[in-house]
């Protein structure tokens, strides 16, 4: 592909801007699944508005990351995974597709449980045979992408955005906030081991490995592959508003998740789950906002897992250059979480944890990721600008440092 060189070319208008929006929508949906819900609920009702930083960084760090994922697909026309498996060799490139694929493996088990929770929560359903019928489900959101293509998914995820919206941003107006304790949460610190470990898994859950892959491949899938270099402005220009507004609303839901524990669940027995939260919820806040809450879960878990097959599915192709049925794969990728729920694990703690995997497949997709984006000979004139490289690495720097620093907590048992 020949590299592009910047020409001017006229400003899209706000109507053509708006009609580009929508890959970002599709990736943020990784921001709300499942594990951030168990994530920022147990770091809110064990430690108050302690870890409200981690999040206000997290979402920071995923705007940049997000972003140069989007650009790398566009102005390349490959997707992340593509890009590496075109540069390793068959030992690495396996290699490194089976750590991409514990991690979209870990993903899978968290949207799954949690569909599964909120169904259980919603209409008694035994966690078992809420994890198949969720799987079905998502299912069916798939063929949607298969059989109509990903404008019409992208519709689909988008009104589930909107559902989860309402479902966890509505118990902030009727609870107690404090202003004092929300500013003194915005400064970093830790309380402990456990206080690293949450922070590591709602890390893990906001700047999701499996999303900074499947963006370059949603943007390259949704605009196609262009060499004009005023078309690739265009699309910038418009990436950078989707990005911007898709990760806005998912910042918003994290933060009010985590701002509902604090407020109303600190300190109440059982609330470090999902479960136990939504009883105190319902206790606290009524029974309304508790059936609200609910439905945002399941609409969290129902979009969430569609969109971390789709993520799979690009991982393996790009990876193992093989390529596999998206309907094929989600049976497939169902039995861990099945298997999770079968043996009666405890499912919260299941959701935190495989955020922590998650945390630490960051680095693996993000390295990578930056020196891509950075390298004027693949992005030509589109390669990051000396600020963007350096903010990027130095949030990189950041995620493997906070890695290091729960294994060694863990380690010398602190």
């Amino acid at each position: 592909m020949s590299k592009p060189s910047l020409v001017e070319t006229p400003r899209a208008t706000g109507r053509s801007t708006l009609l580009l929006l929508g890959p970002a929508f599709v990736a943020a949906i990784a921001y709300v699944d499942p594990g951030n819900v168990a994530a920022n609920l147990t770091a809110g009702a064990r430690y108050g508005y302690l870890l409200l930083w981690v999040l206000i960084l997290a979402n920071l760090v995923a705007v940049l990351v997000q972003y140069q994922s989007a650009k790398v697909g566009i102005v390349t026309g490959r997707s992340l995974a593509e890009l590496l498996g075109d540069r390793l060799k068959t030992a690495p490139r396996r290699l490194y597709w089976g750590q991409a694929e514990l991690v979209a493996a870990a993903t899978d088990v968290a949207e799954v449980i949690g569909g599964a929770i909120a169904l259980n929560l919603l209409f008694g359903v035994p966690l078992l045979l809420g994890g198949v019928i969720v799987g079905v489900a998502s299912m069916a959101l798939l063929a949607i992408q298969s059989r109509r293509g990903q404008r019409s998914f992208e519709i689909v995820i988008v009104t589930l955005l909107a559902v989860i919206v309402v479902g966890f941003v509505s118990g902030l107006f009727v609870s107690d906030l404090d202003a004092g304790a929300m500013l003194a949460g915005v400064v970093p610190r830790f309380e402990g081991t456990d206080s690293v470990l949450l922070a590591s898994s709602m890390l893990g859950a906001t700047v999701m490995p499996h999303v900074i892959y499947l963006h370059s491949a949603l943007a390259r899938d949704r605009h196609g592959v262009t060499d004009d270099p005023g078309r690739i402005r265009t699309l910038l220009k418009a990436t950078r508003w989707d990005v911007g507004a898709a990760l806005i609303v998912a910042g918003a839901i994290n933060i009010s998740m985590l701002l509902l524990a604090a407020a109303s669940l600190r300190g109440v027995e059982g609330t470090d789950s999902i479960e136990g939260a939504h009883a105190a919820i319902v206790a606290a806040l009524g029974p309304v906002i508790g059936v609200v809450f609910a439905v945002g879960l399941l609409a969290s878990g129902l979009a969430s897992t569609s969109v971390g097959t789709y993520a799979g599915a690009s991982i393996m192709g790009g990876l193992l250059r093989v390529k596999i049925p998206l309907l094929a794969r989600r049976v497939v990728t169902m039995i861990p979480a099945l298997v999770v729920l079968g043996i009666g694990f405890d499912p919260t703690q299941a959701l935190v944890l495989s955020q922590v995997v998650l945390s630490f497949g960051i680095p693996f997709a993000l390295i990578p990721l930056v020196r891509f984006a950075s390298s004027k000979t693949l992005m030509g004139d589109f390669a990051n600008a000396a600020w963007l490289r350096w903010t990027s690495w130095l949030a990189t720097s950041a995620i493997i440092g906070i890695n290091v620093m729960l294994i060694v907590l863990v380690i010398r048992g602190t």
